[in-house]
Order: C-alpha cells, then structure tokens, then sequence
C-alpha cells in the first residue's frame, strides 16, 4: 500500500519506474483529445468543482487515463469526498502515477501525472480515509471508466 511518506518520497528521489512509456507531439495529442481533456491533462489545467462527468459515478470497472489508456484506479477504492472531484484511495499499481511537488497558485501540494504519458491528472493529500489516509483527487476529463462487463 502506498502512504504519504512514499508519496512524498517519490517527489524527493524520482518516481516508479512505468511499464511503458507514450510520448506525443501537443498537434498529436490535440489530434486524440477534445479541447477541454488537452487543457486538463496537457496543459495542468482543472474542471470546476462538481462539473465532471465521473464525479458522483460509482459504477463497477477501471478507471484509466484518457490519453493513452493506462489503468489508473480501481472503481472499488473510489469514495465521496464531497471534494467536488472523484476521489481514489489508492492507485492500481504503484508505476501507474507519477507524483510532483507543486507549488502553483502559492501552495504547496503534490500533483498526480500518468506515468506513463506524463498527463495531468490532479493532486494527491493526506486527508483520505484509512488505511491509506490518502485522496487522489482527479479531474473527471483525465479519465475514462472501463465498465467491468466490457
């Protein structure tokens, strides 16, 4: 299981090694997404509270990263954080994210990337429910869910 002390040493000496690794042009990547999944997870951008589509979704399936389809999240560890985001526990493997140290806006906060193509995808904290104690907080637009009958 992965905790906030390896969380925040993956910012400090490097991330988990991905499985794979898709790289893309901005023109390739413009070419595969609509407008608003290149300003979220190419650009580090963020829906609004409540306004994604995955938000109060709690379907049965695997969440994965609309860009280049790598599993992310299991739907069994999604909870309501009333965040306005959906929000995880934990990731599926542990090379499927790629942590950050941000310090945007004047914070101080650790962005969550696909590790495998390096898009945005949102921002972990300590605050989440146990035994992890962590909330991946993702925007909706950076994933698609993979219904588990499909």
């Amino acid at each position: 299981m992965i905790t906030w002390k390896h969380i925040i040493n993956y910012t400090v000496s490097g991330n988990p090694i991905p499985k794979r690794r898709v790289e893309k042009t901005d023109e390739e990547w413009r070419r595969i997404l609509t407008p608003e999944q290149f300003r979220i997870t190419r650009l580090k951008g963020t829906e609004r509270p409540f306004s994604g589509q995955l938000c109060s979704v709690f379907s049965e399936g695997t969440y994965s990263c609309i860009c280049c389809g790598t599993p992310l999240f299991d739907a069994t560890i999604k909870f309501d954080s009333s965040s306005g985001w959906p929000s995880f526990t934990q990731p599926l493997e542990e090379h499927a994210i790629k942590y950050h140290k941000d310090t945007s806006y004047g914070m101080v906060r650790v962005e969550v990337m696909c590790n495998t193509c390096d898009g945005h995808l949102g921002h972990v904290f300590p605050d989440g429910p146990e035994p992890s104690g962590l909330r991946y907080c993702i925007n909706s637009a950076s994933m698609k869910l993979i219904a588990e009958d499909a």
